[in-house]
């Protein structure tokens, strides 16, 4: 079995599901969460530890011995707040890929000594595809685009022929790396991406009518597809050349998440959708929602993002999926609870709608 995937059945477990609790385990890369769903796949509170570099980018092995030491506490924090019984716990589901290697490991364990301690079945769910079903979950979607955007990726969904397929993908770095890229060569600790945002407002507030004159860069659009890296590289020349920092915080926000927004928009009308989903840690910006707002508007669709809490990585959305697929298809034996650090959007089978 491919790992991400699932055997689809004819009928679903309904009466496991029904009135229990799943456990999501979210360990991709920064963060370690501890989420639920109950049996209606209402989403409840996470609980979450997050890595935070002194300095530099994540380093894998050390996110994963922070994930181990973060574990015991937060699943203890997760039950301590008594919503719900240990017994009521009907599966435990984790993210399978994709990841930093190291990370999704500890991740999986959990997952599995769970499982066997509770006697429940394990389910192995794909990060992204989770980002996809929480958001659509949350809000009421039926058939959205998808502007996946992400520290580790960025990708235009849409759904065909029963799975997720990937019309258009950074051929670089995820937009979040890029702006942590930025941020940290200003001496901003990680995440940066909050920080830039910040600055970007700050110069608006400063020039409510911004020019781009002096502070253009280059497109980040190739096609249907994104990259990143120059557009990077030439903010951090506007710097050199002394242009203020919040103006070049605007324009990186600016020029980026239009082409983001661009290419989303190209998909929509190539697939006929007229609904846009925004997830991702990026899609907690205020700047590229409206930007997705009136691009929607202007097209007659709608626009929709959940709450910030469910943008960033959390257990909650990985048990949003794993109540999915233990409605509609087979639990993920032991032997095939492999991790999958380059596990793709497009490997999942889609077939609860």
């Amino acid at each position: 079995m491919v790992a991400g995937s699932f055997t689809p059945s004819c009928k679903a477990n309904l009466s496991r599901d029904a009135g229990g609790i799943i456990i999501g385990i979210e360990s991709t890369a920064h963060t370690f969460s501890f989420g639920w769903v109950d049996g209606l796949g209402a989403p409840g509170q996470s609980k979450s530890a997050f890595v935070r570099p002194v300095e530099g980018g994540i380093h894998p092995r050390e996110a994963a011995d922070h994930h181990s030491q973060a574990a015991s506490r937060l699943l203890s924090d997760l039950l301590a707040e008594e919503v719900f019984d240990i017994s009521d716990v009907v599966a435990i589901s984790f993210s399978q890929g994709p990841g930093l290697g190291p990370c999704l490991r500890v991740g999986a364990s959990v997952a599995r000594a769970l499982s066997i301690k509770l006697d429940v079945p394990l389910i192995g769910v794909n990060h992204c595809v989770a980002h996809i079903e929480v958001g659509r979950e949350r809000c009421n979607c039926d058939d959205p685009v998808l502007l996946y955007v992400s520290g580790g990726n960025t990708q235009i969904i849409a759904r065909l022929d029963g799975r997720y397929r990937v019309l258009g993908e950074t051929l670089d770095i995820g937009i979040g790396n890029m702006l942590d890229k930025f941020a940290r060569t200003q001496g901003i600790p990680f995440p940066g991406g909050p920080r830039v945002e910040e600055l970007a407002l700050k110069w608006l507030e400063k020039n409510p009518k911004p020019s781009l004159d002096g502070l253009e860069l280059p497109y980040a659009v190739q096609g249907m597809d994104l990259a990143f890296s120059g557009i990077l590289n030439a903010a951090l020349n506007l710097i050199e050349k002394g242009k203020p920092l919040e103006a070049v915080c605007w324009s990186l926000q600016e020029h980026a998440f239009a082409a983001c927004v661009e290419v989303a928009e190209r998909a929509m009308a190539h697939s006929g959708k007229t609904e846009l989903l925004l997830g991702g840690g990026v899609a907690c910006n205020s700047r590229i929602r409206e930007m997705c707002d009136l691009m929607a508007e202007s097209r007659g669709a709608t626009s929709h993002v959940p709450e910030k809490s469910l943008c960033i990585d959390n257990g909650s959305m990985i048990a949003t999926l794993g109540r999915l697929q233990l409605l509609w298809g087979e639990p993920t034996k032991i032997t095939d609870s492999a991790i999958r650090q380059d596990l793709r959007t497009d490997e999942t089978d889609i077939v609860w709608n």
